[in-house]
């Protein structure tokens, strides 16, 4: 049997996994095939630098040009896979032979989620996930005097900014009450909030967008579930994405929610593995299972795939990390609580610098830094640990996040540690 490695998708988890095998010694043949005709890149400066005009699309590559030719990876790009073939262990590709594998990736990520009553040719409607959508939406605010973002996640906020930055008017519209309302609770959603505000952002909250008007096959406004009509010349949809599972779907890989996987990132069909946006995994340290769209994933997990490959396996579980720039603020997320119900606020938000703790029945869940990235490893460990402590002193700033973090971890008997780390 080949023990070729076949990796579906040429992102920043393919690209990961790939070079990883190298890593730990897999010397068999890799292919990396990707339907994008770029080699793979980081998709996080589309929304920043890229927009700003203060990066080219370009720099955001993973690797140089000699990195493939190097490390013996045949990097497969501008082709798309039509059919998994478990049984066989072949995958076949459009307009080229099919490929063996002895182990196949799936790291196909996601493709945006479209508004179904928009005709996604208009002129000025944009969604961002491409490096080609980055460098066209730039282009569009280039000669734009509105705009309106639909979606009030962390990407529509990053697109907010950056077009502010431009002096562009922005109306941010988002269905649920507040925003980010997958990741963060109402409590520290409305400090990102105030800061748009301040920066003279418009924000519709808990109004969903019913439609797009047009004039000229040009975009005119955006109608809102209240009656209402925004005027604009560029919208930008940022409702999130959809995990590209149907070719997992198709070769009888069990879905939910993305493709399901074990601790090893392995599906049930053998040989065949997933990591990234795609992958829904158990995370030991959180005690559930999910499936995280986030850069830290798609890159740990990918390698954590690539040990698993090369013999040299152990389980993946990662308190999950976001990260954020929006305007002079950088924001870091550490987890995502099912449930929260205390929040202890750590410095002085009129300071620019201050961490948001979240906390349910006494234990750090959860915590968001704004310009403290110095205390998100101190979070980190809080969480991870499920540590109890004090909201009082939790939010004494004379003393370090990460001290307090270590005093109660040396508190907790060695056995007890144990168990809740597993």
């Amino acid at each position: 049997m080949t023990r070729d490695v076949v990796i579906i998708g040429a992102g920043q988890a393919g690209g990961r996994a790939a070079e990883a095998l190298r890593k730990v010694g897999f010397d068999a043949p890799v292919f990396l095939v990707g339907e994008e005709d770029r080699p793979p890149y980081e998709r996080p400066p589309l929304s920043k630098s890229v927009l700003t005009g203060k990066s080219d699309a370009g720099a955001a590559a993973l690797f140089g040009p000699e990195f493939y030719d190097e490390n013996r990876i045949e990097l497969v790009i501008g082709t798309r896979v039509t059919r998994i073939d478990p049984a066989a262990r072949k995958v076949e590709l459009a307009g080229r032979a099919a490929l063996s594998y002895g182990h196949l990736l799936i790291c196909t990520g996601g493709r945006v989620r479209e508004l179904d009553f928009a005709d996604r040719r208009l002129s000025g409607l944009h969604y961002l996930r491409t490096a080609a959508d980055a460098e066209a939406l730039r282009d569009s605010m280039a000669r734009a005097g509105r705009m309106v973002v639909v979606g009030g996640g962390f990407l529509g906020l990053e697109v907010a900014a950056s077009a502010r930055a431009f002096g562009i008017e922005v109306t941010v519209i988002e269905g649920a009450p507040h925003l980010l309302d997958r990741v963060l609770p109402p409590a520290i959603a409305e400090r990102i909030a105030a800061l748009h505000v301040r920066q003279g952002v418009t924000l519709r909250l808990g109004c969903p967008v019913v439609g797009i008007r047009a004039e000229g096959g040009a975009v005119t406004s955006v109608e809102t579930a209240d009656g209402r009509s925004v005027p604009a010349d560029v919208v930008v949809v940022a409702a999130g994405i959809v995990p590209n599972v149907e070719l997992a779907a198709d070769a009888g890989l069990q879905i939910g929610n993305g493709v399901v996987v074990d601790e090893f990132c392995r599906t049930a069909a053998p040989g065949i593995l997933a990591a990234g946006d795609v992958a829904n995994h158990p995370n030991a340290l959180l005690g559930r299972r999910l499936r995280l769209e986030s850069w830290q994933n798609a890159q740990n997990q990918a390698i954590a795939a690539a040990k698993t490959i090369g013999g040299q396996g152990a389980p993946y579980a990662e308190i999950p990390w976001f990260w954020s720039d929006q305007y002079d603020m950088n924001i870091q997320v550490v987890s995502v609580p099912p449930a929260t119900d205390a929040t202890v606020l750590r410095g002085d938000p009129e300071s620019g610098h201050f961490t948001c703790l979240s906390l349910f029945e006494g234990a750090v869940v959860g915590a968001t830094a704004f310009n403290m990235g110095k205390e998100v490893r101190a979070a980190r460990m809080l969480i991870e640990h499920r540590l109890h402590v004090a909201p009082a002193e939790l939010a004494d700033t004379s003393v370090r996040l990460r001290d307090i973090a270590e005093k109660h971890l040396a508190a907790v008997p060695a056995d007890r540690a144990s168990e809740m780390i597993r």
